[in-house]
């Protein structure tokens, strides 16, 4: 026991232990939204089609019972949406190492849009 102990002492000590960071901790980047950008049918038909493969899973009118909130983004500022998708939170997993910067930024357009309806 004496020498498990001083096994784990000696790897804390010597940083040989590393603990990774929880999504929550990791630090986070805010982008720069603009209405160009969010109004661009291009990046909203972007965004449609990850909503159609991966989000309409879980939330919205077709989703699985009680997976995901139904969304309301007439109470969301695109930067909200965009963290919570870069992040994900409770339940929700966090989508940076799927999609990269400009597909999250598309899904986030395709939320915020008046095509958007769940």
């Amino acid at each position: 026991m004496l020498r498990l102990s001083f096994a784990l002492a000696l790897t804390v000590l010597t940083g040989a232990l590393t603990i990774p960071l929880m999504a929550e901790e990791a630090p986070f980047e805010p982008v720069a939204f603009t209405d160009e950008f969010l109004n661009d049918p291009a990046n909203i038909e972007r965004g449609r089609e990850i909503w159609g493969e991966q989000c309409k899973l879980c939330h919205g009118k077709t989703a699985y019972p009680g997976k995901g909130p139904r969304l309301k983004p007439y109470k969301y500022k695109p930067d909200f949406v965009y963290k919570r998708v870069t992040k994900g939170f409770r339940g929700m997993p966090a989508w940076a190492e799927v999609y990269d910067e400009y597909e999250r930024m598309a899904v986030t357009a395709f939320i915020m849009s008046d095509a958007f309806s769940n």
